[in-house]
C-alpha cells in the first residue's frame, strides 16, 4: 500500500500538518458560519420561524444519507491521479462550496413572500451542505490515511485539523459579532446587509485555505480502488457489525449536538440575555485560545500515555460538571458565564482534538477484522453521523426556542430570557454526559486495542513487501 513509484516522495512533516490544518480552516469558514449564525439570520432578518428553520435543516441532513455515502463510494472506486485520490476534489469543489455558502445569506430577499424565503433557504442550504460541502469534506477527511500510515502521524494530523477548526472559530466567532450587529433603540440587532458582507469575505477566505491545503499536503499511500460492485447490504453490514464504528458514530452525534448547541445559543444568550455583544465576541476568542494553548498541546501527549478514548471521557465529564455548576450559580455577569463556558469548552476540546485520529483507528479496526480497507466508505458514514448531529442541534435549538416562545418580537421578555439561559446551560450538561456514556460503554477501542491493531497491520504490510 506504500507509494512505490520511482519519484522520491517528500517525507511526512510540518508542511503536511500545516496544509491539513488549512483544510479544516477552509471547511469551517462556511460550516461554523452556518452552525452559529444561520438560525439567527433567518429568524431575525428573514422573519422565518425558528421551528421551520430547524426542521428544514434536519430534512436537508437526511438527504446527506445518500450524498455522503455516494461520495464515499466515488472515492473508494476511483483511480488515483498524479495528485492522488483525495486532493483533486479539494481543488475542484472549493469554488462551488464557497459560492453556495454566500448565497444562503441574501438579506435583500427579506421582503419577499414567506414561501419564497423558505424555498430559497432550503435550496441554497441543500446545495451548500448536501452537495458541495460533502464533495470536498469526504475526500478531505479520508485523505489522512493516505498522507501517512503511522498512527502518531495521524494523531498529529487530527490535532492540526482541530487547530484549523479552532482558528476558524476564533475568526468567525470573534469578528462576526463585532461586524454584523448594529445598535437599534439601545439594543444589539443583527444587520442583514452586514451579514451578507461577512458571508462574502468568509467564502473568499475558504477558497484560499482550501488551495493551501491542496498545495501543501502529499498523498504517500496508494490504496487500490475497490473492484466489487457496491451493495447497500454490505454497507449496512459494515456499519452494524462494527462496534467501533457504531460507537464513534454515536459519540460524533453527541459531540456535534453539544458543541453546536453551545455555539448556536451564543447569538441569543449574549446579546439578548446579557445585553453584551463584546462578551459574545470574547467567548469565541477565549474558547479558541483555550483549545489552542491547552487542549491541542495536551491531547496528543495525554492520548499517547492514557489513550484517546480515556482522555475524551474525562474531558466530557469535566465539561458537564462545569455547566451544571454554572446553571446552579446562575451568574448575572456575562464574563462569569464566559469563564464557565471556556473551561467546559477546553474539556470538550480534548475529545474534539483527537476525534479525527479515532476515526482512523476505526478504519484500522475494520481492516483488521475484515481484511479490506474502506477509508472513503467508513469516513462517509462517519461524516453523515456528524451532519446528523449538526442537523439535530439546529432542530433542537429551533424547537427549544419555539417552546419558550422566542420570536424577534419577544426576545427581550423576562420569561423568554430565562428560558434562553436554561437552554444554554442544561443542554450542554446532557450532551457532555451522553458523550462520556457512549465512549465508556459502546466504543471499544481503548489504548491497548488501538496499539495492538497497529502492530497487526504493520505485520501484514511487511509480509506484502
Amino acid at each position: 500500500m506504500a507509494n512505490t513509484g520511482t519519484t522520491a516522495v517528500r517525507p511526512f512533516g510540518m508542511r503536511d500538518k500545516i496544509g491539513y490544518m488549512f483544510g479544516d480552516f477552509g471547511n469551517d469558514f462556511t460550516f461554523m458560519l452556518s452552525s452559529s449564525f444561520m438560525m439567527v439570520f433567518y429568524t431575525d432578518i428573514m422573519g422565518v420561524p425558528s421551528v421551520i428553520v430547524g426542521l428544514l435543516m434536519m430534512v436537508a441532513r437526511f438527504v446527506d444519507a445518500f450524498t455522503d455515502v455516494t461520495m464515499g463510494q466515488i472515492i473508494d472506486y476511483s483511480k488515483p491521479t498524479k495528485d492522488g485520490r483525495f486532493r483533486p476534489w479539494i481543488k475542484r469543489m472549493c469554488g462551488p462550496v464557497a459560492i453556495a455558502s454566500f448565497l444562503i445569506y441574501q438579506s435583500e430577499f427579506a421582503g419577499m413572500p414567506m414561501a419564497f424565503k423558505v424555498v430559497w433557504m432550503f435550496v441554497t442550504y441543500l446545495l451548500w451542505g448536501s452537495v458541495f460541502y460533502t464533495s470536498i469534506n469526504i475526500p478531505y477527511g479520508s485523505m489522512a490515511s493516505a498522507i501517512s500510515p503511522n498512527a502518531d502521524d495521524r494523531t498529529q494530523l487530527s490535532t492540526y485539523r482541530s487547530i484549523g477548526a479552532t482558528l476558524a472559530s476564533l475568526v468567525i466567532g470573534t469578528a462576526t459579532p463585532l461586524v454584523a450587529y448594529e445598535t437599534v433603540n439601545g439594543n444589539p440587532v443583527l444587520s442583514g446587509s452586514r451579514m451578507l458582507v461577512v458571508a462574502g469575505v468568509f467564502s473568499v477566505c475558504a477558497i484560499v485555505c482550501y488551495m493551501l491545503c491542496f498545495n501543501l499536503t502529499t498523498e504517500r499511500i496508494v490504496i487500490p480502488p475497490k473492484t466489487e460492485k457496491f451493495s447497500f447490504v454490505k454497507l449496512f453490514k459494515t456499519v452494524f457489525t462494527s462496534r467501533s464504528l457504531i460507537g464513534i458514530i454515536l459519540a460524533a452525534i453527541c459531540l456535534l449536538l453539544t458543541m453546536l448547541t453551545m455555539s448556536g445559543m451564543n447569538p441569543y444568550i449574549f446579546p439578548y440575555y446579557f445585553r453584551n455583544t463584546a462578551a459574545q465576541s470574547a467567548v469565541a476568542m477565549c474558547s479558541s485560545f483555550g483549545t489552542l494553548l491547552i487542549a491541542a498541546p495536551l491531547a496528543p501527549k495525554l492520548s499517547a500515555k492514557f489513550g484517546k478514548k480515556e482522555i475524551s471521557v474525562v474531558g466530557s465529564l469535566v465539561g458537564a460538571g462545569l455547566f451544571l455548576i454554572c446553571y446552579l450559580v446562575h451568574p448575572e455577569n456575562a464574563w462569569v458565564y464566559l469563564g464557565f463556558y471556556t473551561l467546559a469548552y477546553i474539556g470538550m476540546g480534548l475529545f474534539n482534538t483527537v476525534v479525527w485520529a479515532m476515526i482512523t483507528d476505526v478504519i484500522d479496526d475494520c481492516e483488521v477484522r475484515k481484511g479490506i480497507r474502506e477509508d472513503g466508505t467508513i469516513y462517509s458514514v462517519y461524516s453523515f453521523a456528524r451532519k446528523l448531529g449538526q442537523a439535530a442541534s439546529a432542530g433542537l435549538v429551533g424547537a427549544l426556542l419555539g417552546i419558550i416562545g422566542y420570536t424577534a418580537e419577544t426576545q427581550f421578555e423576562p420569561a423568554v430570557q430565562s428560558g434562553i439561559y436554561t437552554i444554554a446551560c442544561i443542554a450542554p450538561v446532557i450532551g457532555f454526559v451522553a458523550i462520556a456514556l457512549v465512549l465508556l460503554f459502546v466504543y471499544p477501542l481503548n489504548k491497548k486495542t488501538v496499539d495492538n491493531n497497529v502492530k497487526i497491520l504493520e505485520a501484514r504490510r511487511a509480509e506484502k513487501k
